[in-house]
């Protein structure tokens, strides 16, 4: 008796056993993202192509920041259900905005490594890996960002 019950509760168990893991993970990379940008706020970032007094730069120099990142299955589960009714995919959302914040971070640890206080005509590229493969698996996503870092003369 014991045994059907085990038997019975796994299928309904593991949903709520990889929610949590899921939720523990990503409350954590979170964290970790906050922690990061309040350390990289002394770099000024912007999307504008002019670099303002270009007779002060001393050194260019294009930088980047890479990063493939996934959701668990449940998650992708209640995306694909949300996608059938339509509205807002929370899920999905989450999973750009953290990707995008880690591309970021990245970038600016390049930069920094170089000495720039400044990054110029900062863009973003998107990768739907899921759709890219054809795999019906997780949720994941590839974002680039780069841009020009700036070190200016003393």
């Amino acid at each position: 008796m014991e045994y059907e019950l085990l038997i019975f509760l796994i299928p309904w168990l593991l949903p709520v056993i990889w929610s949590v893991i899921g939720y523990m993970t990503e409350k954590k990379h979170l964290q970790s993202l906050d922690e990061r940008e309040a350390a990289a706020r002394d770099i000024v970032v912007t999307n504008l192509k002019t670099v303002a007094n270009p007779e002060s730069v001393q050194r260019a120099q294009l930088v980047a920041g890479n990063v493939v990142i996934g959701t668990d299955y449940f998650k992708t589960l209640v995306t694909n259900l949300r996608n059938l009714v339509g509205g807002e995919m929370k899920a999905a959302q989450r999973l750009l905005t953290r990707a995008r914040r880690e591309a970021l971070l990245r970038l600016l640890d390049e930069a920094r490594e170089m000495g720039a206080t400044e990054v110029w005509n900062l863009r973003y590229q998107f990768c739907n890996i899921q759709q890219m493969s054809g795999n019906k698996g997780a949720m994941s996503v590839e974002i680039y960002a780069y841009g020009t870092a700036i070190t200016r003369k003393t």
